[in-house]
């Protein structure tokens, strides 16, 4: 049987629950297909040291603060899912947990979105499906010769899970260093960083809530035609959160260039020489979960969607929210993705209404 809704928000994470509330507030009646079967979106999925870069105060979707948590300048991921959590029941979304979205499609005047649990006919699409469900691994010569351990990101939970191993962590950003720092102040574990060029440490006091200012200042700069200011990527790459000061302080982070290939038991350098490795971690990024959207055959060159802000130029029905600065400056994080929610919301109210 296929339902009728105005909107079909597809993704219960920040971005999604941030585009409900929106819709709430326009009055459009929506419904929010979410593929996890709890409420909390990616960051139920994090690893167990992970802590926001912002103070709760600064990290908060629109509509209800987050609350501090108690011993914790920096919220952990646990307290992040119990906000989301409460913030879904508070506004009353209607979320549906569960339910895979695997297709949109155009259907007669309406976009019809294919989820497990039946077909709906939206007059409007939101994506929010993020990118967690889509890591991205780079084609490395001797990947499939390692005989060890290998996994992304998104496997990583503790370094007692490697206690007595030797891991390779590759990759310059943030889940990188992090992930490299957790495992270094372990004294179990025998780690060897690894990143693409010398990483690049953003000052101390830099934290979220500098960095969504700077990606707004740069957004708002060229919407205005003046020249780029560089962003956050002006700054560094890494935000010098405690345990990774914690690490580089003690001189435990220490990275070395990419290795030229992985061999059966370990990695090869570009001189010729050898390390040993029982585990590869790659913190090597994502790319954004598009592929329910395959069927509107929206993607131009180099497979890239185009975007005005977060509407698909290609189809004027279908918003994109949280992906990035290309859906929105800073629309991937907590306090960002609220403006660009509202924008959209905004948007196919007027669309509906016209």
């Amino acid at each position: 049987m296929t339902q009728h809704t105005d909107v079909v928000v597809v993704g219960g994470g920040q971005a999604g629950l941030a585009a409900g509330y929106h819709l709430r507030r326009q009055g459009l009646d929506f419904v929010i297909l979410d593929a996890d079967p709890a409420p909390g979106g990616s960051w139920q999925h994090m690893w167990d040291s992970l802590h926001l870069f912002s103070p709760a105060a600064y990290s908060s979707l629109p509509g209800r603060l987050m609350p501090a948590q108690v011993g914790e300048t920096y919220p952990d991921a646990g307290h992040v899912v119990d906000y989301l959590t409460d913030y879904e029941k508070r506004y009353d979304l209607p979320v549906q947990h569960g339910t895979r979205v695997d297709a949109v499609r155009r259907g007669a005047g309406r976009l019809l979105v294919e989820a497990e649990t039946g077909i709906w006919a939206a007059k409007a699409v939101i994506s929010a499906t993020g990118s967690w469900s889509r890591p991205f691994l780079p084609a490395v010569p001797g990947r499939s010769v390692f005989t060890g351990r290998q996994l992304h990101t998104v496997g990583y939970r503790c370094p007692a899970d490697f206690a007595g191993q030797r891991v390779v962590v590759v990759g310059g950003g943030n889940s990188g260093a992090q992930i490299a720092a957790d495992l270094a102040l372990d004294s179990r574990v025998e780690v060897t960083w690894v990143t693409q060029r010398p990483p690049r440490f953003l000052p101390d006091d830099i934290d979220g809530r500098a960095l969504f200012d700077v990606a707004t200042a740069r957004r708002r700069a060229l919407d205005a035609g003046r020249s780029d200011t560089g962003g956050v990527a002006s700054l560094g790459d890494i935000v010098a959160v405690p345990p990774v000061r914690a690490a580089r302080d003690a001189g435990l982070l220490h990275a070395q260039p990419v290795f030229s290939q992985l061999t059966t038991d370990g990695v090869r350098w570009p001189d010729g020489s050898h390390t040993g490795a029982d585990v590869v971690v790659w913190c090597t990024g994502f790319r954004p979960a598009l592929a329910h959207l395959a069927p509107l055959n929206l993607r131009g060159p180099r497979g890239h969607l185009p975007t005005d802000g977060t509407h698909a130029l290609g189809e004027p029905r279908l918003h994109l929210l949280g992906y990035g600065d290309w859906t929105g400056p800073a629309s991937a994080t907590l306090i960002g993705v609220g403006r660009p929610a509202r924008d959209t919301a905004r948007d196919i109210a007027q669309m509906l209404s016209g």
